[in-house]
């Protein structure tokens, strides 16, 4: 390098971007403890091996996996992690692959928590379960230099015929539901007619009132025919009629 200076300065300055560190092996030995960068750097030719490392956060997108369920049902669950390296000097030192590595064990990690589940906690409890296997994967990675930002758990598939039992235990419940809900309204429907007639009892003039009120209403909706019912007590004082003998009595003043 002396004796090609100033040729050889060009080969050994080299540059690390702003989201770039670089590890240097200096005839096999770490550097220094902390990666070099963002900025030139001097690499020795011959001697030193150069390492860069991308610290930005990295999407692992884990494939759809066939899953056993603690209640015995087969589904395929896919996710998505994300993570990014925050020791350049770690991922470099300590594991061959980090992003291999990673998505290897997000994958384990994702079949072991959730073949303890059932297939209703699986559907219901969604975020619960991406917050278990970002903590267990935040740990595992810790050594790697990794920290994980957050797992999310994209689409759950089961079986189309497990579909439709599954529907059809929904609208069974909502029927039921339903029923129940109508007899509660029929029987609150009940109690205020018995409450209504306990009043009309009290008052005729009232129960007249209703009735003529009712008239007006039907009269006004529906132009048609109304029949309108009389007693017979009512017949006999207007027309003398009596229904008990069968024989027409004088007029009363």
């Amino acid at each position: 390098m002396i004796i090609t200076f100033p040729i050889s300065i060009w080969m050994c300055l080299k540059t690390i971007k702003e989201y770039e560190r670089g590890v240097v092996f200096r005839l096999g030995r770490i550097q220094a403890d902390k990666a070099k960068g963002p900025g030139l750097i001097l690499v020795l030719p011959c001697i030193d091996m150069f390492v860069k490392v991308d610290l930005r956060t990295v999407t692992c997108n884990i494939p759809p996996q066939e899953i056993l369920t603690r209640d015995s049902v087969t589904t395929q669950v896919d996710g998505v992690v994300y993570y990014r390296i925050y020791s350049a000097v770690s991922a470099v030192a300590n594991v061959n692959d980090v992003h291999q590595a990673t998505f290897l064990l997000a994958q384990t990690t994702l079949r072991n928590v959730l073949g303890t589940q059932t297939l209703s906690q699986i559907l219901a409890g969604r975020e619960e379960i991406a917050h278990s296997i970002q903590t267990l994967l935040d740990d595992a990675t810790k050594l790697w230099g990794i920290q994980v930002a957050q797992v999310e758990i994209k689409d759950v598939r089961i079986p189309g015929q497990l579909q439709r039992s599954m529907a059809a235990e929904a609208e069974a419940t909502r029927e039921a539901r339903a029923r129940v809900l109508a007899a509660e309204g029929e029987m609150n429907a009940s109690e205020a007619l018995k409450s209504a007639s306990k009043v009309l009892a009290e008052s005729p003039i009232a129960l007249q009132l209703r009735y003529l009120q009712t008239l007006t209403t039907v009269a006004t909706e529906k132009n048609s025919t109304i029949v309108f019912p009389l007693p017979t007590n009512v017949l006999e004082g207007m027309g003398g009629i009596s229904y008990n003998n069968h024989k027409t009595v004088p007029n009363r003043t």
